[in-house]
């Protein structure tokens, strides 16, 4: 009983866990770190719907615009930053609260994953890297799907670094990189935590999906875009191949008109909440909330609090 505590506030894009995780962190004295593979990067800040100053009201947020769209970043690294600001938190006797999206980034900081990182020989990267340029990345997929059913059906084709990651992995161990994480999942996390996932009616999850792109492009998301194309931010970075972004870089450079990128980022954004609540399916000590049981929020963050001080947090 001497582990420590951790909130974990997550769910499908669009589902309200922001203005919630807010209330949240106010009334346990807690603080953010966002587990949102996208909300990391600087300048990205429409298209990822990331939180505002004002919104923020004071309560502090980490991992959110600390990282250039350039700049390097992964499952690993956000592990590694994580557990920093959970260690700092928890020596300012405040409750870091994870919010975010991004199940595998939450997976990795719960049980503490070790992603067994070996970079000391990267010619097998490279080559993997120069076949993604010559075939494209759904080549790749099919290798990882040939030598690692289970990651082939886990790993969008469009992933080409957590695509190469896992064929890596087999190529170093001899393993699937599957089997290792469901391995590494099995193990006992070692902080006291609730994990609470937001969930609401499908329906009801697309609309509120489609009124948030609607409301994207009426907040500028083009111009955002093409502000970070003028700033060198080509669509080949990781950073820029993430919903909102890629689609929005196809009308600019007349792949498509505005009408049809806006229909495939509202279509690509359903099927990414969808694979978003196949994930959270899979995890354990899951506390799911369905939000339409909830009139308003005071009667939810009742629910939550009454969950936590159960927990002894």
């Amino acid at each position: 009983m001497n582990k420590k505590p951790l909130i974990i506030l997550t769910g499908p894009t669009a589902v309200g866990k922001t203005s919630l995780s807010i209330a949240l962190a106010k009334a346990v004295d807690g603080e953010i770190i966002s587990a949102d593979s996208m909300q990391v990067y600087k300048y990205m800040d429409i298209g990822t719907a990331k939180v505002t100053i004002d919104e923020m009201e004071d309560v502090p947020h980490h991992l959110i615009s600390e990282f250039y769209p350039d700049e390097d970043f992964s499952v690993v690294k956000f592990q590694q930053y994580a557990k920093k600001y959970i260690n700092s938190i928890h020596e300012r006797n405040k409750i870091p609260i994870l919010v975010g999206g991004t199940g595998f980034y939450i997976q990795a900081v719960l049980y503490d994953i070790d992603f067994e990182e070996n970079d000391s020989d990267t010619s097998y990267r490279s080559e993997l890297e120069q076949l993604a340029k010559t075939k494209g990345s759904e080549y790749l997929h099919g290798l990882l799907s040939d030598v690692d059913p289970e990651s082939g059906q886990k790993v969008h084709p469009n992933n080409t670094k957590r695509i190469i990651r896992a064929l890596e992995y087999i190529n170093q161990t001899g393993e699937p990189i599957s089997a290792h994480n469901e391995e590494q999942r099995k193990k006992e996390s070692p902080y006291n935590y609730n994990y609470f996932v937001l969930n609401k009616d499908r329906s009801s999850l697309y609309e509120s999906i489609n009124q948030r792109v609607d409301i994207m492009i009426e907040n500028g998301l083009v111009e955002e875009v093409k502000k970070l194309m003028s700033m060198g931010y080509t669509k080949n970075l990781v950073s820029m191949q993430g919903l909102g972004y890629k689609e929005i870089i196809d009308y600019l450079e007349g792949e498509t008109s505005l009408d049809e990128a806006i229909r495939i980022l509202k279509r690509d954004t359903r099927h990414y909440a969808k694979r978003q609540l196949t994930w959270f399916k899979r995890e354990k000590n899951i506390i799911w909330i369905d939000k339409d049981n909830y009139p308003n929020d005071l009667e939810l963050m009742d629910y939550i609090l009454k969950n936590l001080k159960n927990s002894g947090i």
